[in-house]
């Protein structure tokens, strides 16, 4: 089977730091092509992931442009979609494309004719989005989508839930062998990690850590901003996730009680996490798929946080962590963290959350809708 993975003009795969989508392909890929499965990706030409062809429009990634107007920056997508079609059109040999580009990926495939290979479009954002491509859309027949978890999925207009052929939990490498690594020493301080933005609700970990007196470490980028120094280099920026940091989580983040580390990148961020007391996730929506959850159990850290999106179906409630529906809880909960065996999240994370694990179950996808098709 010859697949193009189609990972978007955003950011290198694997991505440098952060990068949600990008670094989901990069967990992906390896194990697929150990079963067989040849790899044509689509992505920026910096991109350094082992596969069988390249294909690429733009030499870096784009993810910057996006602070620019919309006028500046609509032909990004197009351009980067044009090639891709122009290498399904071309190529007799792609059996099946895999797409993870928002919105634009799905429209353009589903556009194809009818001979064109079948589609795979994995959707990795809140389903309340574009309610006008997803409560209209018609795959014809062809192009077949899958969520992240079960929660996301049953939450996508019935439309695009009648294109759903399953979903699949996301993974990390860090998870290979996790049960058969020594549990970590641990420190005092809970990590939250990710983009800093309202969802992720880093002002309620802040000001909790205030209030009932825990150390918190946030670790993320803010907008594009990926260090505390580039942040502070621009006075004014119409980012509202910078917008948020400055009005909601800057006025807590004191360097002591509260920190914020901007992106931390491996082995740094392993280390945070697997030495933090829990993992805390005061969610303010609902999470689709987690990659912060999978990691922090892999690395025998807990996850503590409110029972929204895929949690329930990731955090095993009272053995790898705890969940609620208050945030007023959460202190109580981080406290109750630290009795817990992290070598439990450890075999847990070995047992559901390899990239083999991962892969396995996207191969069955790929096969029903081949089927399908």
């Amino acid at each position: 089977m010859k697949v193009l993975m189609n990972a978007g003009p955003w950011l290198p795969v694997p991505p440098d730091g952060y990068g949600g989508i990008e670094n989901i392909v990069a967990t992906l890929v390896p194990p697929l092509r150990e079963l067989g499965v040849e790899v044509v990706l689509a992505s920026v030409g910096s991109s350094t992931l082992e596969v069988d062809e390249l294909v690429s429009v733009f030499p870096e990634g784009q993810f910057r442009q996006l602070q620019r107007p919309y006028n500046q920056v609509n032909g990004v997508v197009p351009a980067h979609q044009h090639a891709v079609v122009r290498a399904v059109r071309e190529r007799p040999d792609i059996d099946l494309v895999h797409d993870h580009v928002e919105a634009a990926g799905l429209a353009t495939l589903a556009a194809l004719g009818r001979d064109d290979p079948p589609v795979l479009h994995t959707l990795h954002w809140d389903l309340h989005k574009h309610p006008e491509l997803y409560g209209t859309f018609d795959g014809g027949g062809r192009v077949w989508v899958n969520g992240v978890s079960a929660d996301q999925v049953s939450r996508a207009p019935e439309a695009l839930r009648a294109h759903t052929v399953g979903h699949v939990h996301l993974a990390t490498p860090l998870a290979e062998g996790a049960d058969r690594r020594r549990p970590p020493d641990k420190g005092g301080h809970v990590v939250i990690l990710g983009r800093v933005t309202p969802g992720k609700g880093q002002d309620v970990g802040a000001r909790l850590a205030h209030r009932y007196g825990f150390d918190v470490v946030l670790a993320g980028p803010v907008g594009p901003y990926h260090s505390p120094e580039d942040l502070a280099a621009v006075s004014t920026s119409d980012n509202p996730d910078v917008a948020y940091y400055r009005e909601k989580v800057g006025p807590y983040v004191d360097g002591e009680r509260v920190r914020w580390l901007g992106t931390v990148r491996p082995p740094g961020r392993d280390d945070l996490v697997a030495s933090a007391r829990a993992v805390l996730a005061p969610l303010r929506w609902s999470e689709p798929g987690g990659t912060f959850v999978v990691e922090a159990l892999a690395l025998g850290t807990p996850v503590v946080g409110i029972s929204l999106g895929c949690l329930p179906e990731l955090v095993d409630h009272g053995r790898t962590g705890f969940l609620t529906a208050d945030e007023e809880e959460l202190p109580d909960l981080l406290e109750a963290a630290a009795k817990l065996d992290p070598a439990e999240s450890m075999r847990e994370a070995a047992t559901r959350f390899t990239p083999a694990v991962m892969a396995a179950r996207y191969l069955e996808l790929y096969r029903t809708v081949l089927a399908s098709a």
